[in-house]
């Protein structure tokens, strides 16, 4: 593990029009760099609205004002790619779960059903998202809260299973006015202390491209990794927009490497690049980080980079493995193996 440069804990093998690389061409690009990676697309696909777009098909969900939808096919797709690899190509893959509407009170049993359908593929639900700035407006249907019980009864059932949740909900909304309650924030917090036995990963840290960091953010995150009530939750990093945030001053980067120097065990790294097309976009989002990894201790830059993924993904893959050979049929368990 040692000899590569890090696990990436975020990244999308597809793209809003269900669109990436082959799994083995993925595989190439991590090489000798990326020792692991999650493995999940988005869980919402772009309609192509002819009455707006004619015969060029959008790429982007900020490319079209067509709804977007969840595409549920995404969990099946990615299944396969998985089966496909070998034993050695497995290990370097943590697949996760992510075709489902978190408004749905069905969103459980959708991932009951992939787990029972794939058993020993995927160790975790996300990237999702609840509150995304542009894209909550985007999708089609009733729009997903954070004190919907239909996100209770998924992060509920996430915690009888031993799935990791890798959630995308904002930590304000874009362009607040001065001196607005950040409400999200709070209710993010109360989203996570009501589910204490599920293993979550903040994605983004709540921060998004005009989602800014809100006054004493750092102060803020600190302060729930000091609080034993949340020490199930973890705080993902990844992005170059939230690099950017973190690199923008000398003081900027000092304040985020003094956060995780001292609490390295509760922060992992990804770089949510959406269907990487080379090694070198994912390196270059990781050197972003160059000024607070020169700030970091050897031990907080390890834990950081290799060692919380490995951790937590490890620990999820056994209880996911555990739960599904006392709820899936022996046979189907044979077959999968």
């Amino acid at each position: 593990m040692a000899d590569y440069l890090f696990n990436d804990s975020h990244v999308h093998l597809t793209n809003y029009v269900q669109e990436g690389p082959d799994i083995r061409d993925y595989l190439a690009m991590m090489g000798d760099k990326i020792g692991r990676s999650v493995l999940f697309g988005l869980p919402v696909q772009q309609c192509w609205n002819y009455a707006e777009m004619g015969d060029t098909p959008p790429t982007y969900y900020m490319m079209s004002d067509a709804s977007l939808y969840y595409y549920s096919f995404t969990d099946a797709y990615l299944a396969m790619q998985y089966r496909s690899l070998d034993a050695d190509g497995r290990a370097r893959f943590d697949p996760m779960i992510t075709g489902f509407n978190p408004a749905d009170m069905f969103a459980a049993d959708h991932v009951r059903r992939v787990l029972t359908t794939f058993p020993g593929v995927f160790c975790g639900l996300g990237e999702f998202s609840v509150i995304k700035e542009f894209v909550s407006s985007k999708i089609a249907g009733e729009k997903a809260t954070l004190g919907n019980p239909a996100l209770g009864r998924l992060l509920d059932f996430a915690a009888e299973v031993g799935l990791v949740v890798l959630i995308h909900t904002d930590i304000e909304r874009p362009f607040p006015k001065k001196g607005q309650v950040p409400i999200f924030a709070h209710q993010t917090k109360e989203l996570f202390m009501r589910h204490p036995k599920t293993t979550i990963i903040w994605a983004h840290v709540g921060l998004g491209r005009v989602v800014n960091p809100i006054q004493r953010q750092a102060e803020i995150i600190e302060d729930a990794m000091n609080n034993a009530a949340l020490d199930h939750v973890y705080f993902d990093i990844s992005w170059d927009k939230v690099a950017n945030y973190a690199v923008e001053s000398e003081e900027a980067s000092r304040r985020v490497a003094g956060v995780i120097n001292r609490h390295p065990e509760r922060v992992l790294f990804g770089t949510d690049c959406v269907a990487p097309g080379g090694t070198q976009s994912m390196l270059d989002v990781f050197h972003l980080y160059d000024p607070v990894w020169k700030l970091l201790t050897p031990e907080a830059s390890r834990m950081v980079r290799l060692e919380n993924h490995a951790r937590i993904f490890d620990e999820a893959k056994r209880r996911t493995r555990a739960w599904e050979k006392a709820n899936v049929p022996a046979a189907r368990l044979e077959a999968a193996a």
